[in-house]
């Protein structure tokens, strides 16, 4: 019984901080969105430098990655307990395990854990360790903010960097898929009622969320 309880609180934790991150994503795309209203770059780089100095936001960029750790850590336990409990594999299998996404979810959680260590050495690591960020200038007079956006301009120019982008981004869109509606399942929302629109949200969301991050590298891309 313990060891059952144990891994259903497992669960539910890595689903909690699954559906953080979930909320986190799109803000964080809204934000990233600015640089295809404003080719300036100011709505962004003003909205980076409030990010990136504001004490809540920047205490609560602990709490993000906490989020991660727990949920990335759970995942790999959890599967790890799968694969010992069943190394022949069930001969019936639930509905959730038949779907194509749900099988790889550990292999699309690699990718993106890669794809996440490359994210932070281009992004976090340049301004909290390195401080290569160039200030931003604007119309002559530096602004006293770092030009994030150019650095995610530059980063976007190059095709390699765009194609691993867009393939790491339409992998998310798979993790999330299965991700979404196994998450509330996961904490307890499992009924005729709410599953069905669950389901149907999580689709949209998991097609709709990475194709907004990948509308921002294409963008630049091709027009800059």
């Amino acid at each position: 019984m313990s060891v059952k309880y144990s891994s259903i609180t497992k669960k539910i934790w890595m689903s909690l901080m699954g559906l953080f991150l979930m909320v986190f994503l799109v803000v964080h795309l809204s934000i990233n969105l600015l640089l295809l209203v404003d080719p300036s770059r100011e709505l962004y780089n003003t909205a980076a430098h409030f990010m990136g100095t504001n004490p809540f936001i920047q205490t609560f960029q602990w709490v993000l990655f906490l989020g991660f750790t727990i949920h990335i850590i759970l995942g790999f336990v959890l599967q790890i307990q799968n694969w010992i409990a069943r190394p022949k594999g069930y001969k019936i299998k639930a509905k959730s395990e038949e779907s194509f996404f749900s099988k790889y979810m550990i292999h699309t959680g690699i990718i993106i854990l890669i794809f996440l260590g490359i994210h932070f050495v281009n992004f976090f690591f340049r301004v909290k360790i390195f401080h290569t960020v160039p200030d931003y200038i604007l119309n002559g007079v530096n602004t006293g903010m770092e030009d994030m956006g150019i650095v995610v301009v530059k980063l976007f120019q190059s095709p390699s960097y765009v194609i691993g982008y867009v393939i790491a981004l339409i992998i998310l869109g798979f993790h999330l898929d299965h991700g979404f509606q196994s998450a509330w399942q996961s904490i307890g929302v499992n009924n005729s009622k709410y599953t069905p629109f669950i389901k149907g949200f999580g689709h949209l969301y998991a097609i709709f969320i990475p194709l907004g991050y990948i509308a921002i590298p294409l963008v630049i891309y091709l027009t800059t």
